[in-house]
């Protein structure tokens, strides 16, 4: 089972005059310790749980694209976009340019979107959540659409529509840049994942949960005649020892989800001061996990 980093939190002491230095040393640090996904938080607002509103946040497609720099072999992504966040052609050529410039190291990860007060503070739209599934699925289509060169023509949907679906330069990742559908929805989400997805990223409160989940996604793969085994599956670890840096408890936790066939575990400790804690956590994570397997 592989490592990821997710960044969630922006409060480095030097404040944003330090941000900079702060996320290209993170993305040092995480080539250094072989972690495999490095991702930052999408939200216009940070949420109440993770500090409030008024906490600093930066904007993910930028920062991904300033990592993107800083970096030469993690994969990129966000964890993930909302789908209300941009049109999905500006959300297509968006994660284009990204892979482009990375090398081919792009993953698109969007939901359905959910966190009302971002959008009513900036003045986005927030459709009821059924209309909300319906987008998502729509941009996935776009998306795929645009990454197709043999058809550059429009997209007719409910929601959107799109005279010319173009995207040039075309995406270094053969055949398209990967896919991450978040959320364990069962009825919706899961069933998108199996339909459009090369990645899934789960929250599971326990791995009795994601065991479930992961049956349900095998269910709606067999539905619609997709192989289960071609989807990369991903987790978010947000239990305090990832924080507190306590790696046997962490290790503890988490026994058992590589036999449910897990790629990934995502850590996301809620700190500000991401490369240090790399160095001090996430590496001798890797290397733990390594001798496990």
């Amino acid at each position: 089972m592989r490592v990821g980093v997710h960044i969630n939190r922006f409060d480095h002491l030097g404040g944003g005059p330090a941000l900079g230095g702060e996320l290209a040393a993170a993305g040092a640090a995480a080539e250094a310790a072989g972690v495999s996904w490095l991702s930052v938080m999408d939200h216009y607002f940070r949420m109440e749980f993770n500090g409030g509103a008024e906490a600093p946040m930066l904007e993910a497609c930028t920062t991904l694209g300033y990592l993107a720099g800083h970096t030469s072999t993690v994969r990129l992504g966000a964890l993930v976009t909302g789908v209300t966040y941009r049109p999905p052609g500006l959300l297509a050529k968006i994660a284009t340019t990204l892979d482009v410039l990375s090398g081919g190291r792009a993953t698109l990860g969007i939901g359905a979107a959910w966190y009302d007060r971002e959008h009513d503070g900036l003045g986005v739209p927030y459709p009821p959540l059924a209309e909300r599934f319906e987008r998502l699925e729509q941009t996935l289509r776009i998306c795929l659409q645009m990454w197709d060169p043999r058809d550059n023509g429009p997209f007719e949907g409910r929601h959107y529509r799109l005279a010319e679906t173009l995207c040039v330069p075309a995406p270094v990742s053969a055949p398209h840049p990967e896919i991450m559908i978040g959320g364990g929805g069962e009825k919706k989400t899961l069933r998108l994942v199996a339909q459009y997805a090369d990645a899934c990223n789960l929250i599971p409160s326990s791995l009795e949960e994601l065991r479930h989940k992961l049956e349900v996604l095998r269910g709606h793969c067999d539905a619609v005649g997709r192989d289960y085994d071609t989807i990369r599956k991903t987790f978010d670890y947000t239990g305090d020892p990832a924080t507190t840096g306590d790696l046997d408890a962490f290790l503890r936790d988490i026994d058992g989800y590589a036999k449910l066939g897990i790629d990934t575990v995502i850590l996301a400790p809620r700190l500000g001061e991401t490369a240090e804690w790399i160095e001090r956590f996430a590496a001798p994570a890797v290397r733990r996990l390594a001798d496990l397997d």
